[in-house]
């Protein structure tokens, strides 16, 4: 195993054990990652008991149709912004009726970039119903490094808020 897998199944562990002994769920929002921290999830033996959904919603209809992200935060911030990962997220857990949510949207590149908003930059969302946190991160890499460094930061994030919550 590569100390990426090993970071990650680690996240994991840690996540559906505390989701588990509260008798809790998450879902996900996905953009940039095309399913990929659902994907990490469901490679988790009795993940089921955790993680009923996910969402993919690559494109700004999807977000709109799909997880009722308002048009007119799209269109004055963008797709990527903290404001569309928050309203992902919470059309996600709406959707699902899991109690924590995750939410990213990013520019894994190597097109797309501006200046405001260079390839590598992405946008998370981690929370519940009663708060979300949101945060920006600029990653490096190529494309599957951005994306899997965001999986990891999401990851990390959705298991300090738990532990910031549960303690």
């Amino acid at each position: 195993m590569s100390e990426t897998t090993i970071d990650i199944y680690s996240l994991l562990e840690y996540l559906g054990n505390i989701l588990s002994k509260k008798n809790q769920t998450i879902t996900t929002a996905e953009s940039c990652t095309g399913g990929w921290v659902g994907k990490e999830i469901t490679g988790i033996s009795g993940s089921s008991k955790w993680f009923g959904s996910g969402f993919i919603t690559y494109s700004n209809s999807a977000k709109v149709k799909i997880l009722r992200v308002n048009k007119e935060t799209l269109l004055k911030e963008g797709a990527v912004s903290e404001n569309v990962v928050r309203e992902m997220a919470i059309g996600a857990m709406q959707l699902s009726s899991a109690e924590y949510g995750i939410a990213i949207s990013g520019l894994a590149g190597p097109g797309g970039g501006t200046k405001e908003k260079p390839v590598g930059t992405v946008c998370f969302a981690v929370g519940n119903q009663d708060k979300i946190n949101t945060s920006t991160k600029l990653f490096s890499g190529d494309r599957d490094q951005v994306r899997v460094e965001s999986v990891q930061y999401a990851l990390t994030e959705m298991n300090n808020f738990l532990k910031v919550l549960h303690n």
